[in-house]
Order: structure tokens, then C-alpha cells, then sequence
């Protein structure tokens, strides 16, 4: 009993910190989608097309959905919640699996009408990644509906670290910045550290959590 009344502590004290650390970022992109879908001055950002309205609702719909994702999304992984409020648990995972489809869903929209500014690589590696984010979302209600709770809080995972993707992004550039200087990276995101940062702010982290998850099951 004390084992797991530690683990939940543990859990949330963690969840706790990495809402915390990625909260300027949240706020970021909340604020960028909001004036980019209502606000004149969000017309600055390089994301927007004037007269593309598909565009730019699917590429500021998915800022503001895609932040929202970060506050509301580790909320499912907290134990207590889960455990005195299963009908807040299950109608919360609905909303948030569909935000995260509608994320997935904006961000592949604006790659298909626009692109991204690295080309082609660039495109490659995060329509895989918003793929991923609605296949995840799609699945983790799938078993949930059908009870099968092992499967479903394996998918859960999978997209609770898929909606924190962009936070590793820019994490990543951030870190790599203050490193080297921005030693192989471009401002067309054309160089060596921008290719690998096309997949590197999220397939390592889903191959470390199936490693994880391969070890846990051998385990049980």
C-alpha cells in the first residue's frame, strides 16, 4: 500500500513539474493561435496566408488545441483523479482525444496546402508525427470503450507524449542554441540538426516509453 501511495505521489509530483516547465510555451501558443484566428496582429506571423482561410484556421486551430493539450492531457494520467472521478476520467479523455485529433488533423491540413518552411524532410516528419498523435487518440478510445484497459492506457501514454512533441521541439533548439550557437542549423531548417529534429522530438521518446512498456509487460 505504501509502494503505491508512493508511486502516486512520485506520478504527480512529475506531471506536476513538466506542466510547470512547459508552461510559457502553452501560453505561447495559446496567445499565437488566438490572435492568429482573431486578432489583426496575429497576420505578422509567418504562418499566415492572406486569403487562405483554410490555412490559417487549420494552422492557429492547431496552436491553440494543440497548447490546450499540455494543460488538460496529463490530468488523465493522475491516479486520484482516475480513481474518485471515473465519469470526469472518461468524458475528459473523449475531449482531449478529439482535441488531439483536431490537432493532428490542422497540422496535416496546413502541410498539404502549405508546407512547411524546411521542405520536403520537414514534411515527412511531421505529417508522421501528427499521424501518430490521431492514431494514438483513435486508439486510446477505441480500447477504452471496449474496456480493455491494459491496451488503453498504453495508447494513452503514446499521446500524452505525442501532445508534449512541440515543447521537445523547441526544447531542443533551445538547448542546442545555448550549446553550440546553432551550429549546423539554418534559417530554412535545412541543416544537419534541423533533418534530425525532424523526427528526433519524438520518435526517441515513443522507442524509449515501448521499451519501457515491453519491460513492464515482461514483468506482470
Amino acid at each position: 500500500m505504501a509502494i503505491i501511495r508512493l508511486r502516486t505521489v512520485a506520478t504527480t509530483a512529475g506531471l506536476s513539474l513538466v506542466a510547470l516547465l512547459a508552461l510559457p510555451f502553452v501560453l505561447h501558443a495559446v496567445g499565437a493561435g488566438f490572435a492568429g484566428l482573431f486578432d489583426p496582429t496575429g497576420r505578422e506571423s509567418r504562418f499566415f496566408v492572406p486569403g487562405d482561410s483554410i490555412s490559417n484556421g487549420a494552422i492557429f486551430g492547431h496552436m491553440v488545441l494543440g497548447g490546450l493539450l499540455m494543460v488538460f492531457m496529463p490530468l488523465q494520467l493522475v491516479p486520484a483523479l482516475r480513481r474518485r472521478f471515473p465519469t470526469v476520467h472518461r468524458w475528459c479523455g473523449r475531449a482531449v482525444c478529439l482535441g488531439a485529433v483536431l490537432t493532428g488533423a490542422g497540422g496535416l491540413a496546413y502541410i498539404v496546402f502549405q508546407g512547411t518552411i524546411g521542405g520536403l524532410w520537414m514534411d515527412a516528419g511531421f505529417a508522421l508525427y501528427g499521424t501518430l498523435l490521431v492514431l494514438s487518440a483513435l486508439q486510446a478510445v477505441r480500447h477504452g470503450r471496449a474496456r480493455r484497459f491494459a491496451q488503453h492506457r498504453r495508447w494513452a501514454l503514446r499521446l500524452v507524449l505525442l501532445a508534449f512533441g512541440s515543447w521537445f521541439y523547441r526544447l531542443h533548439y533551445g538547448i542546442w542554441y545555448l550549446l553550440t550557437g546553432g551550429l549546423a542549423s539554418t534559417p530554412r531548417f535545412d541543416g544537419a540538426f534541423d533533418l534530425v529534429q525532424n523526427v528526433a522530438f519524438y520518435l526517441p521518446y515513443l522507442l524509449l516509453l515501448e521499451l519501457w512498456l515491453r519491460r513492464e509487460r515482461r514483468e506482470s
